[in-house]
């Protein structure tokens, strides 16, 4: 290659955009899921789900005073008749960190049992409970750890008094998933995309782990990757997207408030 041609390639290379997100299509290292989370009802996208190359698709239990949808059982269904498989995960408040306690914790773990029971999630499988915030050391080893003591209480509790129906995940930082998998308070960890946040570089023991936003999808989501067992289940009985009602087919193209991604300022308020 001749000089000249050398420099404009390389001056064409500096003026260069940044990289565009991670492709929902891309390809993945063998043994590895692909999927998304998201805030709205899955529902409304069920035909785009159904075409698309997804393995899992994350939807939220949430405080009844939510202004997002809950995942809801016909929810469930639908996504499942897509092939796909869900995974569950709390968030209310998550991002504050003095709503942590050993109460609140405990609390949370019943409202989001109740509504695992009412979706028909399988037992053995995961609910995730999010830590939205980057949370500190002293963040972690006091109000975080004693919210996860709650969970696993508040979970055994609603077991009456026995193993756990669900094992417990973590969606946080890498200090935070680190430490609650050393401490045994989490079986599962989700990976945080918030790369400034502490413990990002270090933790590689994740289940799940958030990237960018799919530019192959036409709604409001984050993708991820998961790898192993990752809490993941399916429920029975669903529709297919081609059978979905025309008033489900109306709200696919409905206006919905624009989502804020689970890695920034919470969606469950």
């Amino acid at each position: 290659m001749k000089a000249s041609g050398l420099l404009t390639l390389l001056f064409l290379a500096g003026c260069s955009p940044p990289p565009l997100p991670v492709l929902a299509g891309a390809p993945l290292p063998a043994g590895t899921a692909r999927g998304i989370d998201m805030p709205t009802d899955a529902r409304d996208v069920a035909m785009e789900l159904g075409g698309s190359h997804l393995d899992f698709v994350a939807r939220y239990y949430r405080d009844p005073a939510s202004r997002w949808p809950a995942l809801s059982a016909d929810e469930a269904r639908t996504v499942s008749a897509t092939g796909k498989k869900l995974v569950a995960i709390w968030e209310s408040h998550s991002h504050n960190p003095a709503y942590f306690s050993y109460g609140s914790g405990y609390a949370d773990a019943l409202s989001a049992y109740r509504q695992a029971k009412a979706v028909g999630q399988p037992h053995g499988s995961a609910i995730y409970f999010a830590v939205d915030f980057n949370a500190q050391q002293g963040d972690i080893l006091g109000p975080v750890d004693a919210y996860f003591r709650g969970v696993y209480n508040g979970l055994i509790e609603a077991a009456g008094g026995h193993v756990p129906d669900y094992r417990v995940g973590v969606y946080g930082s890498g200090a935070v998933c680190s430490y609650l998998k050393q401490a045994r308070l989490a079986a599962y960890t989700w990976l945080s995309n918030s790369t400034a946040w502490a413990g990002y570089n270090r933790f590689t023991d994740w289940n799940i782990r958030q990237g960018g936003q799919s530019l192959l999808l036409s709604f409001s989501q984050d993708s991820n990757e998961a790898r192993g067992d990752y809490g993941g289940f399916s429920i029975p009985g669903g529709s297919s997207p081609d059978n979905l009602s025309a008033e489900a087919q109306r709200a696919r193209s409905a206006p919905t408030p624009k989502p804020i991604s689970l890695n920034g300022t919470p969606d469950a308020l």
